[in-house]
């Protein structure tokens, strides 16, 4: 496998997403509610808490859900506003992790994430040890019905940096501030889009034995499982049978 995210792609193929929608709408709410605190609460006027929003539809979330997780940002509900922070740290074999946080109470979360790397074979490292390893990019997911060989040519005519086939599905890579453009380009082409996001793609992927990659998922797995985790990115490249005996865990 190739691509922006190992992680990400062997999640879509386990449908670990339609597993734990519950947990998802909770991490969306919080991404919208911080969204909206950043900048103007009208999504219109403001690309990020777009982008939240969006993401939370394509997701299938309740209107109502949406409207009152930006609400909630101005503090007319009430409780703690969570922030944003980023842990880094290594996985099996010096693998790199990047996550993406947003809580109310940041020694809660820290220990509870550093017990799971402790407990994951891996460690937590200090601000800035992997940040660098990976590059802000946005990435829209694509069915690759037809010709992929035409559907990517549109995509980069579109405005797109990189195209890449994963499977059944087309990998498009933009830089940030063109994700939403190049999004509009394609459904005005009446192409599905599966998902558009911004993340960070490692520049280089350190390869895995099976027996380290498998420790390096469930790794991964638990990481995300946490409450306030909102994103986790690593630069590790899972062998087919490692993705494999994960998948069918």
């Amino acid at each position: 496998m190739s691509g922006h995210s190992k992680w990400s792609t062997i999640k879509r193929q386990k449908g670990v997403a339609d597993a734990k929608r519950g947990a998802i709408f909770t991490k969306m709410s919080k991404e919208i509610s911080a969204a909206a605190r950043s900048g103007d609460p009208d999504p219109a006027v403001n690309f990020k808490l777009r982008l939240a929003v969006q993401k939370a539809r394509d997701h299938n979330m309740p209107v109502e859900n949406i409207e009152r997780a930006i609400k909630r940002a101005s503090g007319a509900l009430g409780g703690v506003q969570p922030t944003e922070h980023n842990y880094e740290g290594y996985g099996p074999s010096g693998t790199a992790i990047l996550i993406e946080v947003l809580t109310d109470n940041k020694n809660r979360t820290t220990a509870e994430i550093r017990n799971v790397f402790s407990r994951g074979g891996g460690n937590l490292g200090e601000n800035g040890c992997v940040t660098w390893i990976f590059q802000p990019k946005g990435l829209i997911i694509v069915e690759a019905s037809g010709n992929a060989d035409d559907l990517a040519l549109l995509a980069i005519d579109a405005g797109a940096e990189d195209v890449k086939q994963e499977g059944a599905t087309l990998e498009i890579q933009t830089v940030p501030e063109q994700l939403e453009a190049v999004r509009k380009k394609l459904e005005a082409q009446k192409i599905k889009i599966t998902s558009a996001d911004l993340t960070r793609i490692p520049q280089n992927l350190v390869a895995l034995e099976k027996k380290a990659a498998v420790q390096a998922l469930k790794l991964m797995d638990r990481i995300e499982e946490l409450d306030d985790v909102q994103r986790v990115y690593t630069n590790a490249d899972f062998p087919d049978e490692a993705i494999e005996e994960y998948s069918n865990l």
